[in-house]
């Protein structure tokens, strides 16, 4: 039976980067959900820098008008999901004696202090107990998440300043695994790559839960540039080029500038994501294969960099691990269906953690 009496409020998602920003509505549709609304704006340099923001005025005009000019329906609820900044977030799994919910709340403040270089009062503190299907388990395995207030506080200066109410603040790998994990449940570990704009995130999901983070320079706006300084051209024609050939095109002199030209980048890229992996392997021995251990088994890419031709391609000749595009709908639209009719499927790689931010609003309201 319908609850006509929930007082439950729906809510959307808004994810930040340092060079953009995009919100996203879901809506529920039968059995499964689609797309409302949706919007990408360009965040001008110096609003937001390193994930820090830098001016709360700027960035709260902004918001609103990324809401307000929303593609599809218009967006009539205050209550948002919005994401925070990976690159200044603290994530841990730690062991703690099992112990009752209350319990933990007393115990887990004080036992984060081993793990966390940051002063408790000037930090955010959240944490999750990670499903196991051990019975008669006597240690918990607790994913903690902490991020400095001085980072946070802004960000929901800024929303409340836009006329929105922030029902729940979470970092991108977050909201990047509840959008490309089936389900939220994998038998092994897989490896999510974030290639953005301005960084690239490695988030390692197995079991029920993330399990490791980090973030690295590298990013899709270096290609761009390093192909409008290599080939002495703008920015706006190198990131034509770029995306017109990729990593794939050998037999054409100026896809073959192209790949010479990035191939530096490239080759960082995949040799970072080689030692994270072996990072991962070698620091995730006590995760029982019952709940996602073992070796990684599958990469899937996602954020707007992903589309580069032949990226996938390239980092399995290299790791030899099987290496795809993640799947943005996947636990929105029906299995027939790849994508709604009002975005691109390349787009939807974009809008991964604005797409995870949504469904944590419209889920927790189901």
């Amino acid at each position: 039976m319908k609850n006509y009496l929930s007082i439950e409020p729906e809510a959307f998602g808004i994810d930040f980067s340092d060079l953009s920003m995009r919100v996203v509505k879901l809506k529920k549709k039968g059995k499964f959900l689609d797309l409302s609304s949706w919007n990408e704006l360009k965040v001008p340099e110096g609003i937001i820098n390193n994930g820090e923001i830098q001016d709360e005025e700027k960035l709260t005009n902004l918001i609103k008008k990324l809401v307000k000019e929303a593609q599809g329906e218009k967006i009539k609820t205050k209550y948002v999901v919005a994401s925070l900044p990976e690159v200044k977030a603290f994530l841990q799994v730690i062991k703690v004696p099992k112990m009752t919910e209350e319990e933990l709340k007393t115990a887990i403040p004080f036992e984060v202090e081993n793990y966390i270089p940051l002063l408790s009062n000037q930090t955010y503190l959240d944490y999750e107990v990670i499903h196991s299907t051990s019975q008669g388990k006597e240690i918990l395995d607790v994913l903690i998440g902490a991020m400095p207030k001085k980072i946070v506080d802004p960000y929901i200066n800024c929303l409340r300043g836009a006329g929105l109410i922030p029902k729940a603040l979470e970092v991108e790998s977050q909201s990047i695994a509840r959008n490309l994990i089936k389900n939220n449940i994998s038998p092994f570990p897989y490896l999510l790559i974030d290639f953005g704009k301005t960084t690239t995130s490695f988030i390692v999901f197995s079991g029920y839960s993330l399990r490791f983070t980090s973030s690295i320079s590298v990013s899709s706006d270096d290609l761009t540039q390093k192909i409008a300084k290599d080939l002495k051209i703008d920015y706006k024609e190198a990131e034509t080029l770029k995306i017109k050939y990729g990593l794939e095109d050998l037999k054409t002199k100026t896809g073959k500038k192209i790949i010479e030209s990035i191939d530096v980048l490239i080759s960082e890229l995949i040799e970072q994501t080689k030692k994270y992996i072996s990072y991962y392997h070698t620091h995730s021995d006590d995760v029982p294969k019952e709940v996602g251990g073992g070796e990684i088994k599958k990469i899937l890419l996602c954020g707007s960099g992903s589309n580069l031709r032949g990226l996938p391609e390239k980092i399995f000749s290299k790791l030899k691990i099987p290496t795809e595009l993640g799947n943005p709908w996947i636990n929105i639209l029906p299995k027939n269906i790849k994508r709604p009719p009002s975005i691109s499927f390349k787009e939807s790689l974009g809008y991964v953690t604005a797409l995870g931010l949504a469904l944590r609003g419209i889920k927790e309201e189901l």
